[in-house]
């Protein structure tokens, strides 16, 4: 009975990352039935432990409906939030654009996130983002994204903790233009939930190993800020703190009394020094995001650094449990401008209009993207579609927050490195045009600065 449980739990992680989500609340009502009769019959002490689990389940499923898009009828629609043709940003390609997303690690540890079995939200969230979109039925037997040279069936993913590692298949097609479906890959993936130090470095080692020439790999963190104590920094990799990867404890050093020792799982910016060998794009949604913002590229090699705020506005702190702000305006963009508008519920044709407005903005700072001048590193990247997509959403983002009333001061927007023009992108009068155009159409142009645009 206690394997049945596992089962029906294990089962519902599937389907979670499937977007099955009917499937999901299926299962949920069965597990609920299979503990009720498990804990009746076999173990009454494990009831507790059981309705914490399934208790886990519904809050993850409630946060990833933060908010909610409406049939005409009432009913909530699940919506994917997944790379497919008809969300692909539009770009004008150059010879410098040459690089592809092969291999990415997900890593997650905010202790104080919804979360379930070994995935948090944020770590869900952009998982769902990095994989490309099932056309149909039939064409799931495919892989699909830009990883030539590998076998179609080969596991897209697999996930760790600090408890082992477990394995979840993923295998998802794409069609174009309506042609036959190519037989494309998702990047590999690596989900650590909680890793120790030693595991973030060798599946990052493992990552950076498998890379193919003119293949790129992608770090992203969720995590918690470990926060140094030292005011005059020597070091910039090691001195101004990083983030914490895992909370477990080691045995104590034979010598440790009057030793300063730095905390054992904290990932700093200097533990990613060796793997600017290879092109490296990282992003990093923490409260000490900004300590990333120095790592020296040593090597010559192109490298992106994506970081969150470092904080939120009082007013939205208390719904840092249901996922990371930032994370959320990489995975949907249109969901976190409703959200920071205080938009819970929207109809699904109004749903539509608004996208339309997002898709103009994506079109118009691809167009941009091309024609300013950037550090060339930014350019070898956005040749990829999940990269480019990355980075459009980072850009709307800047933007959105930086007119947005809330969000005043450095600390509650996000930076990037090497930084990008501000005059020539994130700035620009065409994006912020769109911006408040979408705030408008929404009705919640009070939100945002800017008035004298609009005449």
């Amino acid at each position: 009975m206690v394997k049945k449980l596992r089962y029906y739990a294990r089962f519902i992680v599937v389907c979670l990352l499937l977007k099955k989500m009917k499937l999901v609340r299926d299962l949920v009502m069965e597990l609920d039935k299979q503990i009720v009769d498990y804990t009746s019959t076999y173990e009454p002490d494990d009831q507790l432990e059981w309705s914490l689990v399934l208790e886990e389940i519904k809050s993850f499923i409630k946060a990833d409906g933060i908010v909610q898009v409406l049939h005409a009828d009432s009913n909530t629609i699940v919506l994917s939030h997944r790379l497919s043709p008809l969300t692909t940003p539009p770009v004008e390609r150059t010879t410098m654009m040459n690089l592809t997303l092969q291999e990415i690690l997900i890593i997650g540890n905010c202790n104080d996130q919804v979360k379930f079995s070994e995935l948090t939200m944020d770590m869900f969230r952009m998982l769902q983002t990095l994989e490309r979109e099932p056309q149909d039925e039939f064409n799931h037997i495919y892989d699909a994204s830009p990883a030539p040279g590998r076998v179609p069936f080969e596991k897209s993913y697999s996930v760790t903790s600090t408890k082992g590692g477990v394995g979840y298949p993923v295998v998802t097609g794409c069609q174009e233009n309506g042609d036959r479906p190519l037989k494309r890959e998702n990047p590999h993936k690596y989900l650590l939930y909680k890793p120790t130090f030693s595991q973030v470095m060798v599946f990052l080692a493992s990552g950076f190993k498998e890379l193919p020439a003119n293949g790129a790999l992608l770090l992203y963190i969720s995590a918690d800020g470990c926060f140094s104590s030292n005011k005059h920094a020597e070091d910039m990799g090691y001195d101004l703190g990083g983030v914490i990867t895992s909370s477990k404890r080691e045995s104590d050093h034979a010598n440790k009394k009057g030793m300063h020792l730095k905390e054992m799982h904290c990932l700093y910016p200097g533990d990613l020094y060796p793997f600017t060998r290879k092109p490296f794009f990282i992003i990093v949604d923490s409260d000490n995001s900004f300590v990333f913002q120095n790592i020296p590229r040593y090597f010559g090699q192109p490298m992106v650094v994506l970081m969150s705020p470092q904080d939120v506005p009082p007013n939205y702190q208390d719904h840092q449990h249901n996922g990371s702000l930032f994370t959320l305006f990489l995975h949907s963009p249109l969901t976190a401008f409703c959200f920071i508008c205080n938009i819970l519920t929207v109809p699904i044709h109004h749903w539509e209009r608004c996208q339309s407005f997002i898709d103009r903005f994506v079109t118009e700072a691809s167009r941009l993207f091309g024609r300013s001048r950037i550090d060339p590193a930014y350019l070898q990247f956005f040749g990829d579609d999940f990269l480019r997509l990355l980075l459009l959403r980072f850009v709307f983002c800047h933007v959105v927050l930086h007119l947005h009333r809330s969000f005043k001061g450095r600390q509650l927007r996000p930076r990037c490195q090497p930084p990008l023009p501000d005059a020539d992108l994130l700035e620009h009068p065409a994006l912020q045009h769109l911006v408040l155009d979408l705030a408008s159409h929404l009705e919640v142009r009070s939100h945002f600065e800017g008035n004298e645009m609009m005449d």
